[in-house]
């Protein structure tokens, strides 16, 4: 059975956000994601272009990150959407921090960058995790 832990789904609706990298964020590419969010997705050259390349990244995202209790689509949604409130912090039972996130609405917006580079890994710890606990 594959292990699917990202959506093509979710990816390609983050995609329609591409410009500014989400897409790349959720599948564990920070650094390319990084420059989308600085060049406008390559001046929309690259952005046009990962519309067939999000198929690989989806793969490669399946074969790298531990599937487990904690979804990875949810999360990032949460991230994406409601990410200054800390409530993907709460769905990962981070309770303190997404508290913190709340009430300083992300840490101020750095806690947001920072987890659009870690939240793959945040997830796939937990996940693992959660798996020795059982």
């Amino acid at each position: 059975m594959k292990n699917s832990t990202h959506s093509l789904f979710i990816g390609y609706v983050l995609w329609i956000f591409g410009f500014m990298g989400a897409h790349r964020f959720y599948y564990g590419k920070p650094i390319t994601g990084t420059i989308w969010f600085f060049t406008v997705g390559l001046l929309g050259i690259g952005w046009l272009i990962d519309l067939f390349l999000i198929p690989g990244m989806d793969d490669a995202a399946d074969r790298r990150y531990k599937s487990g209790d904690n979804s990875y689509n949810i999360t990032w949604v949460l991230l994406a959407f409601l990410g200054v409130f800390g409530i993907h912090r709460f769905y990962l039972g981070k309770w303190v921090s997404g508290i913190i996130w709340l009430l300083t609405g992300g840490l101020f917006l750095f806690g947001i960058l920072y987890d659009y580079w870690t939240l793959n890994e945040q997830i796939s710890a937990a996940n693992r995790s959660n798996k020795l606990m059982k």
